[in-house]
């Protein structure tokens, strides 16, 4: 079932045709079996193996489209737009896979030219049409550029491309998908995370929409809230596509620091050019500095825990939310690994009742999002608790809870009701489809 309400940013479902069945073809179709295989042993589990099988084949088979120039354009499932950070998610459970055969490799890498052709497009979009036919979420908004579904900027819109496309040089060892135009857009990233240091005095991006939802436009003519320079960079939009409440996400200021990493690396040792590598190093140092003066706060139960947004100014939110980028999440994304001590105790803080989205039903407890009904929990943050749980016994026990609550579909959604799975948002989201294959694929011990 869908909600008229929630899944603000997101149109209900719209029918669209289904590309290539790329899952049939003979070397993915083999790789596929033999991960299901893979699963069905580490688990004991016939329907997960079949759950995976499913999902993995539903992204190749519905959600991508290849274009004559050896692109690729990935849909979200239920709308015609590409979201820069969605198809970036969707692609995850198949980077360990690249290397078995070339067909995987090419879904990737075309799905990698097409993302930084975006970006050197427009920088602050989040999601793009295939073609320029000038749909749109909302006809109303202060853009007209054809190419353009929405253009809320969201931090992680140029995060997520960029820890693709390392992922996928790591995973492949190639670099020839790693063209000027990928060089051209990681100094565009650079460059406009450093403009958004200062985002009052230096930032050309304004974003106002005709809504009586704070969640979807932002406030002082487009500008959003006041916030302080704090060394990190701003961002106007939540990965959730609900605006900010405070200027300076952390997760996302986290993700950017982890992406700066990346492109510093790519510079020098695709691209040859020391002077990205540095300026992208030293932006990282900035970003990192400005999380720890700001973005940690004194919680009286559980000690210094990172806050969800900061303005610089005093003003601190605590709460974690579903979609990746999250404080959940850091162990994905960012450089925070799973046993460090202020993400452990940033964990407890947000998997329990003080996070006000942390939500609990007789079916599943878990985290939820503003964006979907009061209440509900998301498969996503089931996943990424799974995936960073550092347990093989919670990696499982998440698994069980996804195939259990996909409310009798077999697949994966937004939101659910934690007392009847049966109630959920969007019947048709490979974003959560792809974090259940992903944690599967890791407790078979299918890795990059």
């Amino acid at each position: 079932m869908t909600s008229a309400t929630y899944g603000k940013g997101r149109p209900p479902m719209t029918e669209t045709t289904p590309g290539p069945a790329l899952s049939a073809e003979p070397g993915i179709a083999v790789v596929l079996e033999d991960c299901a295989t893979k699963i069905r042993a580490a688990t004991g589990d016939e329907r997960l193996a079949r759950m995976f099988l499913a999902c993995m084949r539903n992204t190749l088979d519905t959600t991508i489209s290849r274009d004559e120039d050896g692109s690729t354009f990935v849909i979200t499932g239920d709308i015609p737009a590409m979201w820069l950070r969605d198809s970036s998610a969707q692609m995850r459970p198949f980077l360990p896979l690249v290397g078995s055969t070339g067909a995987l490799f090419d879904v990737v890498a075309g799905l990698v030219r097409r993302q930084f052709a975006f970006i050197n497009h427009d920088s602050y979009a989040n999601a793009f049409n295939r073609e320029p036919n000038g749909a749109s979420y909302d006809p109303d908004d202060a853009c007209d550029d054809p190419w353009i579904w929405e253009r809320k900027y969201e931090i992680d819109s140029l995060a997520f491309p960029v820890q693709l496309a390392h992922q996928l040089w790591r995973a492949s060892g190639r670099t020839d998908f790693l063209t000027l135009d990928v060089h051209q857009a990681l100094a565009t990233i650079v460059e406009q995370w450093r403009t958004e240091q200062d985002h009052r005095a230096n930032s050309p991006y304004r974003f106002e929409r005709a809504t009586t939802l704070a969640s979807e436009t932002l406030s002082d003519g487009g500008l959003g809230a006041p916030v302080a320079v704090t060394g990190m960079t701003w961002g106007g939009f939540r990965p959730s596509d609900d605006a900010c409440v405070y200027g300076y996400n952390i997760p996302a200021n986290h993700f950017a620091h982890l992406a700066l990493g990346h492109i510093a690396e790519l510079a020098s040792e695709v691209f040859d050019d020391a002077r990205l590598a540095a300026s992208a190093a030293a932006l990282a140092g900035e970003i990192a500095a400005g999380i720890a003066a700001h973005g940690v706060v004194e919680h009286p139960e559980h000690g210094p825990i990172h806050a969800y947004e900061v303005d610089g100014m005093g003003g601190v939110l605590l709460m974690d939310d579903a979609n990746m980028p999250s404080l959940l999440s850091l162990p994905l994304t960012s450089a925070v690994p799973a046993d460090d001590r202020l993400y452990l105790a940033t964990r407890r803080f947000i998997l329990g009742p003080e996070n006000p989205y942390f939500n609990s039903g007789s079916f599943a407890s878990g985290i939820g999002s503003p964006h979907t009904p009061p209440g509900y929990i998301w498969h996503i943050a089931l996943a990424v608790q799974g995936l960073t749980s550092g347990s093989r016994a919670e990696e499982l026990r998440m698994l069980e809870l996804l195939r259990d609550t996909d409310g009798g579909t077999g697949f994966l959604h937004e939101g659910f009701d934690p007392a009847d799975p049966t109630r959920f948002t969007r019947p048709w989201f490979s974003w959560a489809n792809s974090m259940f294959c992903e944690l599967a694929l890791k407790y078979a011990g299918v890795a990059v």
